[in-house]
């Protein structure tokens, strides 16, 4: 069900799309549009994980830079069946993550040193098998895709506003200056809604797949209250930079989004984690309480990478420390 209406939601922005070109020039304008819209989406899909990468000062890192991290998506994505992704870390003290790719030959994972500083081992796991559900089912591609269709929407509907007011339209399809100003407004609104609904609909689909490749969907649930929570109160000055990017991200990184509405990139957090409970109940798994935040030595130690099941009692220390003397969740 959730591909059908994501289907339908792309044929309607599609639509959408072409409509607004058809308004602005006849069939002309449309071919036009149409035109141009494919010349956005071909230079996107060939370069959209390095600009959006790059937006947000991400680096990559590998098996010597974060052993830990770096095993842990490896064995992550052997589990889902995947290839392995190109991992990266992006300093932002917002606990955060998204991953980005034409597809899973072509894919990247990147986090923020915020989430590997404020969750535990198992919740990182929940987040990272999150994003590898991302690759698995294409999700980046549509992502870029429907952001690149909304903002030639956006475009279009200054250009109606152009053409309206300089009055050089076709007169069987000219729209006036109202008309022009109602469709600057309008298209690129209802374009923004099909494009968070798209979001919202790819989230709860990860989410279950995700909690399905690392075993422990309540592990996930636990990271998306502590960084829902997070995520209202430390800033993400990258996102709040490139707001068009934000439905990429796990949690919604800009301040301000809390309601499962038309408006809102993501669904409500509370409506995930019910989803993840009823996911937890049929995989026969229990509530897991959160892990509490632990003193952490750095992102960049060695030690143990493979993720794990929670386990009570367990001693601990930072995530990326090496040596018998661990005191947190990724001993």
């Amino acid at each position: 069900m959730n591909y059908l209406r994501t289907a339908i939601l792309l044929a309607g922005l599609t639509a959408l799309f072409m409509g607004v070109g058809f308004l602005i020039g006849g069939q002309s304008g449309m071919v036009v549009a149409l035109l141009m819209a494919g010349g956005m989406n071909l230079f996107a899909y060939w370069n959209a994980d390095k600009m959006v990468l790059s937006m947000h000062g991400a680096r990559e890192v590998d098996a010597r830079a974060a052993p830990d991290l770096y095993a842990m998506v490896g064995e992550l994505a052997r589990r889902a069946n995947l290839p392995m992704p190109r991992v990266y870390i992006m300093d932002n003290p917002q606990p955060n993550a998204f991953a980005t790719g034409r597809n899973p030959e072509n894919s990247a994972v990147a986090v923020t040193t915020g989430l590997l500083q404020t969750l535990g081992r198992d919740e990182v796991a929940g987040v990272i098998a999150h994003e590898l559900a991302h690759i698995a089912n294409r999700d980046t591609l549509i992502m870029t895709i429907t952001a690149t269709i909304a903002g030639a929407i956006s475009m279009l509907g200054n250009m109606a506003l152009f053409s309206g007011l300089s009055g050089n339209r076709d007169n069987n399809n000219g729209l006036g200056v109202i008309g022009s100003i109602a469709m600057m407004i309008l298209a690129p609104l209802a374009a923004m809604l099909v494009q968070m609904a798209i979001s919202r609909t790819r989230e709860y689909a990860a989410d279950n797949l995700g909690g399905q490749i690392s075993g422990e969907p309540m592990a996930l649930a636990s990271a998306l209250a502590k960084i829902s929570q997070a995520a209202h109160i430390v800033p993400n000055n990258s996102a709040e930079a490139n707001p068009a990017t934000a439905h990429l991200f796990i949690v919604n990184p800009l301040s301000g989004e809390r309601m499962d509405n038309l408006f809102s990139s993501h669904p409500a957090t509370e409506n995930r984690i019910a989803a993840l409970r009823d996911l937890a109940a049929r995989m026969g798994r229990g509530f897991a309480r959160p892990e509490p935040a632990a003193p952490r030595h750095g992102p960049w130690g060695g030690g143990t990478a493979a993720p794990r099941r929670p386990s009570a009692g367990a001693p601990s220390g930072g995530p990326w420390g090496s040596g018998a003397a661990r005191r947190g969740p990724w001993g």
